[in-house]
């Protein structure tokens, strides 16, 4: 069997092992905030309640509405900025601003 071609930023971080060690230490603080633990924990506690939790399958995410649902994890995990398609790729917003719009400045 032909072994698989690593994507582009596997291929980076194997090439680059001093970013790859930052990303990794750029993770681990990320996932241990509470707000991130709670985050994954919500969702563990509804695979589990689903009857799902370590079979593999559909991922459970969060809907805009605030409820659940089952979702095919390639389109779960390739959304908000990975790549090139994200709601935020390109420095870009969700909503753009009115003509002649002025933000406010900040106060000292």
């Amino acid at each position: 069997m032909a072994q698989k071609k690593k994507r582009s930023t596997a291929a980076f971080y194997a090439s680059n092992p001093e970013s790859y060690r930052k990303k990794l230490a750029y993770d681990k603080k990320r996932n241990d905030k509470p707000s991130r633990k709670k985050y994954r924990a919500e969702l563990a506690k509804e695979r589990r309640a689903r009857g799902i939790m370590g079979k593999g399958g559909s991922d459970v995410s969060h809907a805009k509405n605030g409820k659940f649902k089952l979702e095919d994890p390639k389109k779960n995990r390739a959304r908000n900025g990975h790549g090139n398609n994200g709601r935020l790729a390109n420095g870009g917003t969700k909503r753009k601003s009115k003509p002649g719009y002025k933000p406010r400045s900040k106060k000292k």
